[in-house]
């Protein structure tokens, strides 16, 4: 079957209703809920503007009740959870066997480039129209960072960065992953420059930052960039039951009934025991009787982190302590692996409930203290999009093999087969309609 070419995922849409061929002054009426591309770009539509950007970016960031995000399909594709679902959409990406047709992992790609190129475009306007106050300028590219920070993490090399310009679609070449890094590199330290006295948006953009030179291998650069951002810091998603594409899409995923996705616990080889008794207060749980949707997996347990209305936290002062760990544990002396070893106590102490600090002392291996770093900074980053990066770090940094990294063998039951070989996320097909990017993924490697 030849499918059908659309216009590349990679480009910004911009939907306007129009009725053909009516004239009646009846239906002339406008519509007060649609911002026409003329109002945007005065300071009056500014800010409409700008919080489409931000609901978009918190939709393909967290999810709504289309469940498909970064959150979701990242923990899909790792071991934060598996699907119980009877798509292959979601079932192919859980056992690292993924193609480049599976539709809802279309939608995902376009949603996040949606919110990249809405924020490309919005910065664009207030620059001209709405200036001031800065900070907003620096909050856009901020989230247009993060969205080019989870391409890098969650895809193969070769993503494309097509945009809607006033003269038609201008396609992007296929983007190195070491370009997209660059790239949201760019974005964030336009960000910081034009956060103002905002420390709201300085610290987002400081976390951003950090997130990236950490994926450059600039450990001693990322572990600088964060040193302002104090612990206490979070910037995250904020969701409500006003409909569903407002409510928290990781919750929606995992604790309605017929979920589609479940938490997983040690998912094959190498997985993480996330669900443990007594629960760590990291990763709150509890036993339930819910069945998933494909009517097999039964008794799922109902992870407490996240409810309906709850907040995703997005970038945080934790994580930039854990930057800093990180940096300091490159370092490969026992004084180093001792002082990182500290380090993670403190945290654990310094949490609402304290956290019984870890057993015995620090590692006198390296190996061991890095497997021991990476899962806790698992723990305190679980289901925040976080996992897919790092595990491609452990094997591009760390010089670990992808079968001592992701899951292997068998899959859960009521799943059957075994796990494949991917690491990383394929380019959707539709971006074939990009003839400079017809060929899809330059790579698969990590």
């Amino acid at each position: 079957m030849t499918r059908r070419l659309a216009r590349p995922a990679s480009a910004l849409f911009l939907a306007v209703g129009v009725v053909a061929g009516c004239s009646t002054s009846t239906l002339e009426v406008k519509d007060p809920d649609i911002l026409d591309p003329a109002d945007y770009a005065s300071a009056t539509g500014a800010n409409p503007l700008r919080f489409g950007v931000i609901q978009d970016f918190q939709n393909v960031y967290s999810g709504n009740a289309n469940l498909e995000s970064f959150v979701v399909v990242t923990g899909n594709v790792t071991d934060e959870m598996y699907s119980t679902d009877t798509f292959d959409d979601r079932l192919f990406p859980n056992a690292r066997t993924m193609n480049d047709n599976l539709p809802a992992m279309d939608g995902f790609y376009r949603n996040l480039h949606r919110a990249r190129s809405g924020a490309t475009r919005a910065i664009t306007v207030l620059k001209k129209v709405a200036p001031t106050p800065v900070q907003n300028i620096g909050e856009l590219y901020g989230i247009r960072g993060f969205t080019e920070t989870f391409f890098a993490e969650a895809y193969c090399s070769g993503v494309p960065f097509s945009e809607e310009t006033d003269a038609g679609t201008q396609f992007g070449d296929p983007q190195t992953t070491a370009q997209v890094y660059t790239r949201a590199l760019a974005s964030f330290d336009s960000a910081l420059a034009s956060a103002g006295t905002d420390t709201r948006v300085q610290n987002l953009s400081r976390v951003g930052r950090a997130r990236v030179l950490l994926n450059q291998g600039r450990f001693a650069d990322a572990a600088a960039a964060v040193s302002a951002v104090p612990t206490n810091f979070v910037w995250a998603t904020a969701h409500s039951t006003s409909s569903g594409r407002q409510e928290n899409g990781v919750w929606n995923a995992l604790a309605v009934p017929n979920s589609r996705y479940a938490i997983v616990n040690n998912e094959g080889t190498n997985g993480i025991a996330w669900l443990r008794t007594p629960a760590d207060p990291r990763i709150p749980w509890s036993p339930s009787t819910r069945t998933g949707f494909n009517g097999s997996s039964r008794n799922l347990p109902d992870l407490l982190k996240y409810a309906r209305t709850g907040s995703v936290v997005i970038a945080s002062g934790i994580e930039a302590r854990l930057i800093e760990l990180e940096a300091r544990l490159r370092g490969d002396t026992q004084a180093d692996r001792d002082a990182v070893f500290a380090g993670l106590n403190t945290l654990r102490a310094g949490n609402t409930p304290a956290i019984a600090a870890l057993a015995g002392s620090a590692p006198t291996v390296q190996a061991e203290a890095v497997s021991q770093f990476f899962e806790e900074r698992a723990i305190w980053l679980y289901l925040t999009g976080h996992r897919l990066g790092d595990m491609r770090r452990l094997i591009r940094q760390y010089g670990r093999t992808a079968a001592q990294v992701f899951p292997t063998g068998n899959l859960p039951a009521p799943l059957a087969g075994t796990y494949g070989t991917d690491v990383n996320i394929p380019i959707p097909f539709d971006e074939k309609n990009n003839p400079k990017a017809a060929g899809g993924c330059i790579d698969r490697n990590p």
